[in-house]
């Protein structure tokens, strides 16, 4: 017994690759907690979302009611909100709200990646044992999909949909019991509620584990379990997270509709499970009934939903926005050295764990197995939306601990110092290749200073438009991407946000700063906005040039505005405003 367990010998590497990792956040992202600086738009809006909520806003309502008149709904969940409220709710007595905001936005994160590293190490252990699960949670710090996840400020899901994919993953690969399978529905659940994004991995999930029955009839247990379980925890979070709006239809949250499909699924399996079926051919059969009737039951319900979220967006929008918006584009549309740094430790665990499954005992192949149909599914996921790397990584850490263990133990028996020295280094190298790509970035960068351009200073990141504070409180019509940020930190309200559910709100904005100044006015009154304000030099400014060069936003950028704005001066500030003079 030794007086510890196996497990409790895991957390002295759990923590040190923690405080790892925060070291290298830190040192990467540490300026942005003293700044109050997001990483993304999103992160702004959700500190606003749990803001609203200590203030007063019902639990039930996460629209944003300083945005667009009052009318800017919003398909978040609340769970993510309970730690970021949790944090603010302790630290605002003992040292205000502007420095509880700042606490929030280090102790969340950090706690994320704590959770994400004990899931991988948990997995990795049940894999392959604690020797590789003290290198897999090295491996994770080093993956850069996950680590910007969870760099400071960033208070987002998409850590949290990490975590819960991996949580997921963990009892999948275990004993092929009910209370395995229940905990790896619940997970899934979870996964759904927090954000739909989930949906291909839950499929994925679901689908390996009605697989595996198909291989093995005694699993039957375990599936039925989850998907019961995944179908009933859905509708009891969406219930807890949603009330009285339970029944409204949504195609880009959990909703009836979903709902609906999981049940189905689920019945459909459990009538499959107890059809005759002399071999595994005649089980796989049984299952397409159940995905077909899962799919038949969306299509009659809601058949929107099989067009996605995005489909009915305005070209506009889709075209200034959507396709702008990098996270939702496939890997052969993004930088190189990105798809490089996102899809090379995925791609390394699917070699590691191909060869643990090939050198595993009989035992244990199922397992391994099972973890690489997920993985191999999580990467393609991740190579049509770039922003599921960080799932697609953190399934990824078994098979590249297995591997990298491989390659040090040959290092290691290289007799002449220097090829083993270089030979160790190589194997690190393989298993970060997010590391190594970014640091080529970083050379390449450095090389390629871009020349200052003509016109006004430009901005250089979101916060710059926090200039803005100095105005009187007042609507404030200013481009999407920087609203967040000035929500979070003024009292202004504002027109939009890029969030989809608001496509029409979207496409006024585009569509007015792109308009010729006369007929803008009618636009920008309408809204009763004091002032136009607007960053020269990000990205969404610079398209509302390229497309519109005489457009609203072109002509004032250049210094021929309109009569009825007049500038403001806003001293040391790169941000560019306007009073509006009304007729």
């Amino acid at each position: 017994m030794l007086g510890r367990s196996l497990q409790d010998r895991l957390w002295p590497a759990v923590v040190g690759a923690w405080l790892l990792a925060l070291a290298l956040s830190a040192y990467s992202w540490g300026k942005r907690i003293p700044h109050l600086l997001f990483p993304d738009p999103d992160d702004a809006m959700r500190l606003m979302q749990v803001r609203d909520w200590l203030a007063g806003q019902s639990w039930w309502d996460v629209a944003q009611h300083r945005l667009n008149g009052g009318d800017f709904p919003m398909h978040w969940s609340r769970l993510v909100d309970l730690p970021i409220a949790a944090t603010l709710l302790v630290f605002d007595p003992l040292v205000g709200p502007a420095l509880a905001d700042r606490v929030a936005g280090a102790i969340v994160p950090a706690a994320t990646l704590l959770v994400i590293l004990a899931l991988c190490a948990a997995l990795t252990r049940r894999l392959a044992g604690p020797e590789a699960a003290r290198l897999a949670v090295l491996v994770v710090p080093l993956a850069i999909p996950i680590l910007i996840q969870v760099q400071p400020m960033r208070l987002d899901h998409h850590a949290w949909q990490i975590a819960c994919a991996v949580a997921a993953l963990i009892p999948l690969a275990g004993r092929a019991d009910a209370r395995n399978g229940a905990l790896s529905g619940l997970a899934l659940a979870t996964l759904l509620t927090i954000s739909l994004e989930g949906l291909p991995f839950t499929v994925a999930a679901a689908g390996v584990a009605a697989l595996a029955w198909a291989f093995e009839p005694a699993r039957r247990a375990f599936l039925l379990a989850q998907l019961w379980t995944l179908a009933g925890a859905a509708a009891l979070m969406h219930g807890a997270t949603r009330g009285p709006g339970f029944m409204l239809s949504a195609c880009d949250a959990v909703s009836p509709v979903w709902l609906a499909a999981l049940a189905a699924a689920a019945a459909g399996v459990a009538v499959a499970t107890r059809l005759p079926a002399p071999d595994m051919r005649w089980r796989v059969g049984a299952l397409v009934p159940a995905a077909l009737a899962s799919a038949a039951v969306l299509l009659l319900i809601e058949p929107r939903c099989a067009s996605g979220p995005f489909a009915t967006l305005p070209p506009l929008v889709r075209d200034l926005w959507y396709d702008s918006v990098r996270e939702g584009l496939p890997v052969w549309r993004q930088l190189p050295v990105v798809a490089a740094a996102t899809l090379g430790l995925p791609l390394f665990g699917i070699v590691g764990t191909w060869l643990a499954w090939r050198d595993a005992a009989a035992e244990r192949r199922p397992a391994w197995a099972i973890t690489l149909a997920v993985l191999v599914a999580a990467t393609i996921v991740a190579a049509t939306v770039i922003r599921a790397g960080g799932v697609a990584n953190a399934v990824a850490t078994p098979g590249a601990a297995v591997l990298l263990l491989r390659l040090l133990r040959r290092a290691r028996a290289i007799g002449s110092l220097v090829p083993r020295v270089v030979a160790t280094a190589g194997a690190l190298l393989l298993a970060s290749p997010g590391v190594a790509f970014a640091a080529l970035a970083s050379l390449g960068g450095a090389a390629e200073e871009a020349a200052p351009a003509d016109g006004p200073e430009p901005c250089t990141e979101f916060a710059d438009i926090r200039a803005v504070r100095a105005l009187p409180p007042s609507v404030v019509f200013a481009p999407i991407d920087v609203t967040p940020d000035m929500l979070a930190t003024s009292a202004h309200r504002g027109i939009s946000g890029g969030y989809h559910r608001n496509a029409d709100a979207i496409h006024f904005v585009f569509r007015t700063f792109t308009a010729p100044p006369e007929s803008a006015r009618e636009m920008v009154e309408g809204t009763g906005a004091a002032y136009v304000a607007g960053c020269p030099g990000l990205n969404e400014t610079e398209l509302y040039k390229y497309v519109a060069p005489n457009g609203l936003w072109a002509r004032l950028e250049r210094g021929d505005a309109p009569d009825w704005l007049r500038p403001v001066r806003l001293p040391g500030s790169p941000v560019r405003v306007w009073r509006v003079i009304r007729r």
